[in-house]
């Protein structure tokens, strides 16, 4: 459960960064809208992400594992088509908010 809890924290931080920092990688319309991001990201990142990480294995090898950001690139931009309210426009934009995600997410385990 404390796992859930900092990485939807991880997600909803994230979101505000990027949300401030580039305003067109991420727009959201309320508070409840990135919370739902979050929620959907986790399912997709439970469900699917798993079974597309297994598929891209040889491609990740050639690419010494930099493949893995744009699975969660796709991944994201799934959730965006899932959410209402929730939009990024292109799919290195949604690489950028992979990166800062990871980074987030990094930080936010070392105090785990």
């Amino acid at each position: 459960m404390q796992y859930i809890i900092i990485r939807t924290l991880g997600v909803l931080i994230t979101s505000y960064i990027t949300k401030v920092g580039v305003p067109i990688v991420f727009a959201w319309t309320t508070g409840w809208t990135a919370l739902m991001v979050a929620f959907v990201l986790a399912i997709i990142n439970g469900t699917i992400k798993p079974i597309i990480s297994i598929l891209s294995i040889p491609i990740n090898i050639v690419t010494l594992g930099l493949f893995s950001f744009v699975v969660n690139g796709l991944m994201i931009l799934l959730a965006g088509e899932v959410v209402h309210g929730f939009h990024i426009p292109s799919l290195v934009l949604a690489i950028w908010f992979a990166f800062v995600l990871s980074i987030i997410n990094w930080i936010l385990h070392i105090f785990e």
